[in-house]
């Protein structure tokens, strides 16, 4: 009989997690943050998920939790996905999205306020 330790930790599974590029329009909230004669704003994110539904619904869920409100999202992709279409994509977007999937979060990279 092998004696085998109970504790021995298991050997850590590949993360499936993968950071996709949205683009987030959000409308006018009371404490949003946004400048006063804004009518509201474009959020480039960078998300991690499974997959890129899942990046949706979380950075919808934090972005309601900032008391803004997410009218619509465009999703770009993965980071090879844009490369595949040609996106050029700089070191400094390149260490968000990093980020965001070291630190399993949503990471907003620009804000533009929309103005009429």
């Amino acid at each position: 009989m092998t004696d085998t330790p109970q504790n021995t930790p298991k050997p850590k599974k590949p993360s499936r997690q993968q950071v996709y590029t949205l683009l987030v329009e959000i409308g006018r909230k009371d404490g949003d943050g946004l400048p006063p004669k804004a009518t509201g704003a474009a959020l480039m994110c960078f998300a991690s998920g499974i997959d890129e539904a899942e990046a949706v619904r979380e950075t919808v869920a934090i972005l309601k939790q900032a008391d803004t409100a997410p009218l619509d999202v465009t999703g770009y992709g993965t980071l090879a996905e844009r490369e595949a279409e040609g996106h050029e994509i700089d070191d400094e977007e390149r260490d968000l999205m990093q980020r965001a999937l070291d630190e399993n979060s949503v990471i907003i990279a620009q804000m533009t306020p929309f103005f009429d």
